[in-house]
């Protein structure tokens, strides 16, 4: 066979390999770890604690033991299988569920910026959990934050819920970060951030539905979130995002993303800032 025939069959034969789609493997042990890390992390804004059973399965997926997807099977049949406490038990389940399908979600590389990507994660976590998940809630909500003296953030009005996203989204994709440098432009996704969660889409678990987005958008953009920023400090995190939405002009407050920005830095950029939520009240300092 004539050398260049040969070397062109090769080529021809490494394009189609390299043309062919490769079915997502299990992420490496210290993404594992991360993600794991995340997940149980997150329960912290709603105040809930993952039982031992959902820490045993977790580990055991880390060590490659199981995978994710038998994980998330344990965790189910556990539930299943087990007498219905009512209470607190209600409220670890939900936490232990939750967990897992975090995990799970992040351990995939999917992502399409679009409010039904929104949906979809919330879908994800909370099927089984609310009778609403993955659905825009139909009424009106207000809650009274510990970080603003029981106060409440302004959030979106119900019936507009869906409008108030695709414009935020529209904005989003439309914007073009070809020229800003890796702060600004981390900055200018917090900022997306901030506004999305205000809309507060659901009835419950916005706080983690738009965390588990973050992510999967920040890693778009290249950046791996390999660190204990989101488990040690995810109701800083909300808190954050309180602050970011928050106005009372006649004391003087004024929402500000600094804190924000903040949690990013530390997430992102290896920054120390000292991320203590009791600095976040409006008592606290003005900001």
């Amino acid at each position: 066979m004539p050398f260049d025939k040969k070397m062109s069959d090769l080529e021809n034969s490494a394009t189609r390999r390299d043309l062919s789609y490769e079915k997502q493997a299990e992420p490496e042990l210290s993404e594992r770890s991360y993600n794991w890390k995340t997940a149980i992390g997150l329960q912290q804004v709603d105040g809930l604690t993952p039982s031992k059973y959902l820490i045993e399965t977790a580990n055991a997926n880390i060590e490659g033991k199981i995978t994710i997807v038998e994980a998330e099977r344990f965790i189910t049949d556990y539930y299943k299988n087990k007498p219905d406490g009512g209470g607190d038990e209600e409220r670890t389940e939900e936490a232990d569920k939750v967990s897992v399908r975090i995990a799970r979600i992040l351990s995939g590389k999917t992502f399409k910026l679009s409010p039904a990507q929104l949906f979809s994660v919330h879908r994800r976590l909370f099927d089984g959990i609310y009778d609403f998940a993955g659905q825009i809630r139909d009424y009106n909500i207000s809650k009274k934050e510990w970080v603003l003296k029981e106060d409440s953030v302004y959030y979106g009005d119900h019936s507009d819920i869906r409008v108030f996203l695709e414009h935020d989204f529209d904005k989003e994709k439309a914007f073009d970060y070809s020229k800003l440098e890796p702060r600004a432009a981390v900055e200018h996704i917090a900022k997306f951030i901030a506004d999305v969660w205000q809309i507060h889409p659901f009835g419950e678990g916005n706080t983690r539905t738009v965390a588990v987005f973050t992510i999967q958008y920040l890693r778009t953009f290249g950046y791996t979130v390999t660190n204990d920023t989101f488990e040690r400090h995810s109701f800083y995190f909300r808190n954050a995002l309180v602050r970011a939405n928050y106005n009372d002009h006649p004391k003087e407050i004024k929402a500000t993303p600094i804190y924000l920005n903040r949690f990013f830095g530390n997430l992102l950029f290896g920054e120390q800032h000292n991320l203590q939520s009791r600095e976040l009240r409006i008592d606290a300092q003005r900001q």
